[in-house]
């Protein structure tokens, strides 16, 4: 076992967001039970990780009940589920300890948000030397505001202003500062056809 897949934030906290209603890949867990059957098939550990915001009060505070895997998720047994509290998957968890001391050099991360969490992942991933390979339909996030946007903006409001950056420009951009940089770029039909081409 030499490569992981690190599922980020696939979480119930994003669904109990208002927001939800206009992410990009609402159906984002069928993607990642099919990554993730995909890496159970090869031989790959897969790593579940969620974002957590103890004492915050919100969808992201354990004590709100939200912070678990999406229920159409097929975790299996044994495989590790970490709790981070930095957009990152690395700065606050064990995740390089247990990659270290697996062997594995090559990962496939997953997940919400795209920009955020996930980019961070992947940057910080590529920095500490990893070989890292971004599954970007296996992703998802959300329109952008606009920095100057007030706050507190509704969906429609935040949909309706032209200063918001659509979700499908944000995955868009994501990828192209990415590619060839921090990570190669995949989707889930493409590695399920080259595992199938190797079986």
């Amino acid at each position: 076992m030499s490569r992981a897949l690190i599922v980020i934030d696939v979480q119930e906290s994003f669904r109990a967001r208002p927001l939800w209603a206009a992410t990009l890949e609402p159906g984002i867990a069928d993607r990642v039970n099919r990554l993730a059957a995909l890496a159970r098939r090869t031989g790959d550990l897969v790593v579940w990780v969620l974002h957590s915001e103890p004492g915050s009060g919100g969808v992201f505070d354990p004590e709100s009940g939200h912070v678990r895997l999406m229920e159409e998720l097929e975790r299996a047994d044994g495989e590790p589920l970490l709790h981070k509290t930095s957009h990152n998957a690395f700065t606050t968890t064990r995740l390089q300890q247990l990659l270290t001391q697996r062997g594995i050099r090559e990962l496939r991360v997953c997940g919400i948000r795209t920009e955020q969490c996930v980019e961070t992942t992947v940057r910080v991933a590529s920095d500490l030397g990893y070989d890292v390979t971004l599954v970007v339909d296996a992703t998802t996030t959300d329109p952008v505001p606009h920095r100057d946007a007030p706050a507190g903006q509704s969906v429609e409001e935040l949909l309706a202003d032209p200063r918001t950056l659509p979700a499908a420009e944000v995955v868009r951009r994501t990828e192209y500062v990415l590619a060839g940089r921090f990570a190669a770029i995949e989707t889930v039909g493409r590695l399920e056809a080259a595992a199938d081409d190797r079986a």
